[in-house]
């Protein structure tokens, strides 16, 4: 079965182009493309979309007021794609929902595995877009020390795996700084998680440091 995903960008040379490129892939159906936010929103209350790819800056409504809407109100699972000047936005739209966050000098074939990614429940961040978030939520941290969180919710184990998934560190990191298993994070995580309603751990990182949720 066929991938369906919508393009959105204020750019026709790329929004055209995208589409040119993904329907040579027999797994992706291009329904439409759009120009705003807007209309991508709206495409997505009226049809049936898999993936929503939105670019950021888009007029009437930008790419991340279009997640928040598309993760709340669809099924469709939104999937940025941005350029290197706009760090600005990465942080609300992982909070707002994104299911990944691709840069759009990214090669085809490695946007086409994310879209099939995302579509089968996973998250893609690329690594130079997690270093981005990584540097701000360092800049974040640096400017408020004191986590933000309500520590009441959670077992102290649970804030220190916390703390490490804010400070970037891998589960096998974590796993050596803190002298458990992965498999044992990866439970601890799970149950981050379930408690806060968040979706992955990009989140978890985001809610440490500024106590904000989705």
């Amino acid at each position: 079965m066929k991938i369906k995903i919508i393009i959105a960008d204020d750019n026709s040379f790329i929004r055209e182009g995208m589409k040119i490129i993904l329907s040579t892939y027999e797994e992706c159906e291009i329904l439409a493309t759009v120009d705003d936010g807007k209309e991508a929103v709206d495409f997505c209350l009226a049809n049936e979309v898999d993936v929503a790819l939105l670019d950021v800056r888009m007029p009437n409504m930008n790419g991340v007021e279009a997640t928040k809407l598309i993760s709340e109100q669809t099924m469709a699972k939104p999937l940025i794609l941005t350029t290197f000047d706009d760090d600005e936005y990465i942080l609300d739209a992982v909070k707002n929902g994104a299911k990944g966050y691709l840069l759009k000098n990214t090669d085809p074939e490695r946007i086409r595995d994310a879209i099939k990614s995302v579509h089968n429940g996973n998250t893609v961040m690329q690594d130079v877009v997690l270093d981005k978030i990584r540097a701000n939520l360092q800049e974040a941290k640096a400017i408020e020390p004191e986590s933000k969180i309500d520590r009441s919710m959670f077992t102290e184990r649970e804030i220190s795996i916390m703390e490490q998934i804010a400070k970037g560190l891998s589960n096998k990191e974590i796993s050596k700084t803190l002298y458990i298993s992965e498999g044992t994070i990866a439970n601890y995580i799970s149950t981050i998680l379930s408690k806060t309603g968040l979706e992955h751990r990009t989140q978890i990182a985001i809610y440490y440091l500024t106590g904000k949720g989705k």
